[in-house]
C-alpha cells in the first residue's frame, strides 16, 4: 500500500506505545516475519516495521486482535514499504547483481 493509498484509506489505525524505551505495544500487526534478540520485523497495515535493540523478546502475540508487545532495550523503530522486499533488495540479491 503506497502512502497515497494510506492517506485515502482512513479506516487504518495503528498505535505504537513505547514505555521508557523498554516496552512497546503495537496494534495493526498482520504477521511477524522475523525475530531474534536484536531485531524484530513485523508486517503491519502501514508497511514493514523494524524494531532494533538488545535483549528483545515478544511477550504478547495475538494475530487475532493484531496486537504485539515487545520488551527489551529498544533503540529504533523504522517503517519501510512492503514492496521493498519483493523487489529483490535482499542481501543475496545485492551480492549477485
Amino acid at each position: 500500500m503506497t502512502l497515497e493509498e494510506r492517506q485515502l484509506n482512513t479506516n487504518i489505525i495503528q498505535n505504537l506505545v513505547l514505555e521508557n524505551r523498554g516496552k512497546l505495544f503495537i496494534t495493526g500487526v498482520l504477521d511477524v516475519l522475523s525475530f531474534d534478540d536484536q531485531l524484530v520485523i513485523l508486517e503491519t497495515e502501514l508497511g514493514l516495521l523494524t524494531v532494533k535493540g538488545e535483549a528483545l523478546r515478544i511477550n504478547k502475540l495475538s494475530i487475532d486482535t493484531s496486537e504485539v508487545t515487545i520488551e527489551g532495550d529498544i533503540y529504533s523503530l523504522n517503517y519501510s514499504e512492503k514492496e521493498l522486499n519483493s523487489k529483490g533488495t535482499g542481501f543475496l540479491n545485492r551480492i549477485f547483481k
